[in-house]
């Protein structure tokens, strides 16, 4: 299995802004479509952003217009610029393929924001 690797989290104030970067040592994930997941302190890690291999793009409404998904194939890297960041926001986020493959791609230890005045 291969496992991803999440980075760029911190704490931020309500409003500003953070760049989360997701890679995967040993494998390329050119070809699948990723997705950015969240999960909030005692919820569920649930899907907020995706991206296909042809870079189209889709959100989950409390993202979007927020949140904007990109990836580099050359760089074998996926991006979460995050922007107008609420306290909601706050959590971790990690990034895995959409749906996911568990023989293939495992969790990594995912990033953690925190959004608070």
């Amino acid at each position: 299995q291969v496992q991803f690797v999440e980075s760029g989290g911190g704490m931020v104030q309500p409003g500003g802004s953070l760049t989360l970067s997701c890679t995967a040592s040993g494998s390329r994930f050119n070809y699948y479509l990723m997705g950015w997941y969240h999960q909030a302190p005692g919820k569920q890690r649930e899907l907020i952003a995706g991206v296909g291999s042809n870079e189209n793009t889709n959100y989950a409404d409390s993202v979007k217009g927020r949140f904007t998904i990109s990836r580099s194939n050359s760089k074998n890297t996926v991006y979460l610029q995050m922007m107008n960041l609420k306290p909601e926001d706050t959590g971790y986020y990690y990034c895995n393929t959409v749906p996911l493959e568990p023989s293939y791609f495992q969790w990594g230890q995912g990033t953690q924001v925190t959004v608070s005045s």
